[in-house]
């Protein structure tokens, strides 16, 4: 089953149970989806759904953290709620270890195909090579932490 036939039944769901909050979470996420499958002009595969739901919630923290700066908690709060529900579609997150493990594998790769160990220079040829194999492994992982590894590996 797919993300967004997931977010189909759960929709239904969120009706049969009067959630009004859920209901309108599912439906702004399942427009966002029909959105890009309209754009594409076809179906959006598992890592384009993905996609789409990692951007709504990169908008959703920022929010957060303009609404807590602004000295707004119960909006806050509400952009907090539409976060967790849209986690809960949302592939498993790398743990750090696991992180870790891909980027030093990547920059191994990348040692072996150039003869020399890569610089800081050379960062984004490592995230490029890091990020390709955390998305061939399935799951998901924030980019501002893969970058920090990635940082702390070049710089050994």
């Amino acid at each position: 089953m797919s993300i967004a036939e997931k977010i189909g039944a759960d929709i239904i769901a969120a009706m049969k149970a009067h959630q009004e909050h859920r209901l309108t979470t599912l439906r702004m996420v399942k427009s966002a989806l029909r959105s890009k499958e309209i754009d594409k002009r076809q179906p959006l595969t598992d890592a384009e759904q993905t996609q789409v739901l990692s951007t709504l919630l990169k908008q959703r923290r920022e929010s957060v953290d303009s609404f807590t700066k602004g000295g707004r908690p119960e909006l806050a709060a509400k952009e907090q709620a539409e976060i967790d529900m849209i986690e809960a579609y949302m592939p498993q997150a790398a743990g750090e270890d696991q992180l870790r493990a891909l980027v030093v594998a990547a920059v191994a790769e990348l040692a072996a195909s150039s003869g020399t160990k890569p610089t800081p220079r050379e960062m984004g040829a490592v995230m490029k090579l890091a990020q390709q194999s955390i998305q061939a492994t399935g799951l998901r992982a924030d980019g501002k932490l893969v970058s920090e590894l990635v940082k702390a590996e070049l710089a050994k």
